[in-house]
């Protein structure tokens, strides 16, 4: 079944997107044109979000704006504070402010890394933020500017747990690993909703329609999969789904894979906003797997292990 929602209807409405060289900012590009769309695709060779009188320049003409482009090193970040928060705060502010003087609406991707990971259910989209590292704050600062300058046209979208077939990303990993080694051991004390990037971008289309015909109220919506699982529960799925044995896939804890940068226990994001813009909640996570995994080819993926993980910024 496939996770399409939108009605086929050619678009009239022109669309800029920043990050358009990463994961997500490929499939929204390609959503956005199978709609009918008039879309500006820059990466971010082609404008520095940084850059307050470039952004100006690139939003003028459009009437929805999705930032893609991030800096998503999240370990990278616990040294590099300022530079992420760059990227990531002030880059939504030059944004924000560029948008409130053309009129266009802005979709802003955050994070729920902006969380502490301490719930017990999912959070609602007014929970109280509290990050609990570098990356989660650089992207907290960007919520804070597009809510302070942009509160009527301004809208968040927090998502986590992202793969698709254009990036590095954890499913491309574990496939890539399963030519490499006979068992793999896995995390299976995170929960979360991995949510594949093809579905967040219909979200994000479908939203943007709504924002433009004023059905859908402004602020922070989390654009995540249905229901949850665990890393070990995502990578059993994929070996599943592609024919491979799950069993090869063992459970562990989090403390045999310190990183940098802490990470949250607990990343559930509740979905009741999108009634509110008329929007459908996306799919089951092992519905969109299913699907995905049609598009990533195991071992011909950007994902796999020998490629070397792309440093700072990715997709800006």
């Amino acid at each position: 079944m496939s996770t399409e929602q939108h009605t086929g209807a050619p678009s009239s409405t022109r669309w800029l997107i920043t990050g358009a060289a990463g994961m997500l900012g490929r499939d929204l590009a390609e959503v956005l044109a199978e709609a009918g769309a008039e879309v500006t695709a820059l990466t971010r060779k082609d404008l520095d979000v940084t850059d307050a009188e470039a952004v100006r320049a690139a939003v003028a003409g459009h009437d929805v704006v999705v930032n893609a482009a991030a800096w998503t090193d999240v370990d990278g970040a616990e040294t590099e504070e300022a530079a992420a928060t760059r990227i990531n705060g002030d880059g939504p502010r030059a944004l924000a402010a560029a948008c409130a003087d053309s009129g266009a609406v802005l979709l802003q991707v955050s994070t729920d890394y902006v969380f502490p990971g301490d719930a017990t259910e999912p959070y609602p989209h007014d929970a109280a933020t509290s990050p609990v590292n570098a990356y989660g704050r650089s992207k907290l600062a960007g919520e804070r500017a597009v809510a302070e300058l942009l509160p009527e046209r301004g809208y968040v979208v927090r998502t986590a747990w992202l793969y698709g077939a254009h990036g590095r990303n954890f499913v491309s990993t574990m496939l890539g690993l399963a030519e490499q080694r006979e068992t793999l051991d896995v995390v299976d004390d995170q929960r979360g909703q991995p949510t594949w990037t093809r579905a967040l971008a219909r979200q994000l289309r479908d939203l943007g329609e709504a924002a433009v015909a004023g059905r859908a109220p402004a602020g922070v919506y989390h654009g995540t999969a249905s229901e949850t699982a665990t890393w070990f529960d995502l990578a059993r799925a994929a070996f599943e789904l592609t024919g491979l044995d799950p069993q090869r896939v063992r459970p562990t804890t989090s403390e045999k894979f310190v990183r940098p940068a802490r990470r949250p226990s607990y990343s559930v994001l509740a979905h009741e906003r999108w009634a509110e813009a008329g929007v459908a909640v996306q799919p089951h996570w092992r519905e969109q797997l299913a699907e995905a995994l049609r598009t990533m080819a195991p071992g011909k993926n950007p994902g796999a292990p020998q490629t070397p993980a792309p440093r700072g910024r990715s997709g800006a």
